[in-house]
């Protein structure tokens, strides 16, 4: 069986950040309510010229030269992305182009906040049936072009970024497995409509807050049950990025230290499909999770989505 693995990882972020004191001149809030809310301090926003497509394709870049590889040796390109440049051609397509890759498949996946997990299932099942040998993975958000910044619910929650992966064929595992799930019944409680609210991002917090929580929960003797594994063998939590309070739940269920959790909220809000990667890239860069630990992805989004992936790294 041809199994697959991380073997590099990279992200862009704006350079534009905004606080949550510049919030507080924009809507009725302060920084002590978002801070206590959600974890979140500050948030990148893309400029003008930033989009889906370019940071994707930097994130692209800096995981292709953390594993030694070139443009030339990607096999396809899966995008995790809400928020494409254009309605079509596929954003991984403009990122195939700018990365001048071979000729190979290149697609987006639309998942919401579970994209980045939906797309590692779709890549490591692409490179077990034999596909090829390398695909890119990636998560990149313009969250910031979605959002109604005279909504103080919503408003302070979101930010721009974008994260990836490259995945490479092995003899042993290094994607243990992958778990993917939808409901689409509560679509209602988080959504973007163009026939409401100027096709801006509407939430029912509260709501989306306990579907979270426990629906994550499930996840997570779900993945551990189907690998045979004792939670205290999880190394590292790397959750998506929405919220203190949903990872901190998690960690609980884990039995995890809030040392072994990787927590970019604080930094750079929730970037949606893109905060698993980020949040990824960060701890690998800055040495904490290191070559044979145990992680424990997991997100969910609006659709309702939800999916984990277990990782030897």
């Amino acid at each position: 069986m041809i199994h697959s693995a991380i073997t590099g990882t990279g992200s862009c972020l704006p350079e534009r950040v905004v606080t949550n004191q510049e919030l507080e001149e924009m809507v009725d809030t302060t920084d002590e309510w978002i801070r206590e809310r959600t974890g979140i301090l500050q948030r990148h926003i893309a400029g003008e010229k930033e989009t889906t497509a370019s940071m994707g394709a930097k994130a692209a870049r800096e995981a292709l030269d953390a594993a030694g590889l070139a443009p030339d040796d990607v096999d396809m390109i899966v995008l995790a992305t809400t928020t494409p440049d254009r309605i079509f051609p596929s954003t991984a397509c403009h990122i195939q182009r700018e990365l001048g890759t071979p000729v190979c498949p290149a697609f987006d996946v639309q998942a919401v906040c579970s994209g980045f997990i939906y797309g590692l299932d779709i890549a490591r099942r692409f490179i077990a049936t034999g596909g090829g040998g390398t695909v890119l993975v990636i998560g990149s958000e313009v969250l910031s072009r979605i959002v109604d910044w005279s909504d103080r619910s919503t408003c302070v929650l979101f930010g721009d970024g974008a994260g990836a992966v490259v995945l490479q064929a092995r003899d042993e595992p290094g994607i243990l497995s992958t778990h993917l799930h939808a409901d689409g019944r509560y679509d209602h409680l988080l959504q973007v409509s163009p026939e409401v609210n100027g096709a801006f991002i509407e939430m029912k917090g509260n709501e989306v807050f306990r579907m979270a929580v426990n629906t994550l929960g499930r996840i997570v003797d779900e993945t551990l049950e189907a690998n045979q594994m004792d939670r205290h063998e999880v190394d590292w939590l790397v959750p998506h990025q929405a919220n203190h309070r949903i990872i901190a739940a998690t960690a609980r269920k884990l039995d995890l230290p809030m040392e072994r959790v990787v927590v970019t909220v604080d930094q750079h809000g929730n970037t949606s499909a893109a905060s698993v990667p980020l949040a990824l890239n960060q701890a690998v860069r800055d040495g904490r999770i290191q070559s044979g630990d145990v992680l424990m992805l997991e997100a969910f989004g609006g659709g309702f989505t939800w999916g984990s992936a277990l990782i030897r790294y």
